[in-house]
């Protein structure tokens, strides 16, 4: 008899589960057309995430769009990675949330894989949005990136010493760069 009451329990639990999955979202095509409805995160496990919308899924990888916003949390894709936006502008700061580096991509009959990005999920960058070039911040090279990243501009590179023992903290230095133009 406590079987049978467990079993209604159980299929409820797996709905709150499927139901937790799924979230309010959207993502950006390449073409930048902007597809909204419930989103699955599969970010982390494969570089994707599935878009229920109209009673349809489907599945968009990293490669496949610019974008994705799962609910409250904005994401930008990169050569097939997704990456966490910390702070946008000029400037945007990353943090890295997929590895799409063992991904295999299929062309006519020749399979390959595809380069992705360095590093590994959990890692920050900062991308410039004018040259378009993503740089890895580790305490290894956050001098160099600061250098090249900020130039001259004092307030910013201030702010970026901050980040010598813990590299989120470079967010307040990017944020400080991009507002110098709002003064």
């Amino acid at each position: 008899m406590k079987t049978l009451k467990l079993v209604p329990a159980f299929i409820l639990s797996l709905f709150v589960l499927q139901a937790k999955a799924q979230t309010n979202g959207k993502i950006t095509l390449a073409d930048n057309t902007v597809l909204t409805g419930l989103v699955k995160d599969n970010i982390r496990k494969d570089a994707s995430v599935v878009l229920i919308a109209d009673g349809k899924e489907k599945k968009y990888h990293g490669a496949d769009i610019t974008s994705a916003t799962v609910g409250e949390t904005d994401y930008t894709c990169i050569k097939g990675d997704f990456f966490k936006v910390v702070c946008n502008g000029e400037l945007t700061f990353l943090q890295k949330a997929s590895d799409a580096s063992s991904k295999p991509t299929t062309v006519g009959n020749e399979v390959f894989f595809l380069s992705g990005t360095e590093g590994k999920p959990g890692d920050y960058f900062i991308y410039e949005t004018k040259n378009q070039q993503l740089k890895l911040v580790s305490k290894k090279t956050l001098n160099t990136v600061v250098a090249s990243s900020f130039g001259t501009y004092a307030p910013a590179i201030e702010k970026a010493k901050a980040a010598q023992t813990d590299i989120a903290q470079l967010k307040i230095a990017v944020e400080t760069y991009n507002s110098r133009n709002e003064k």
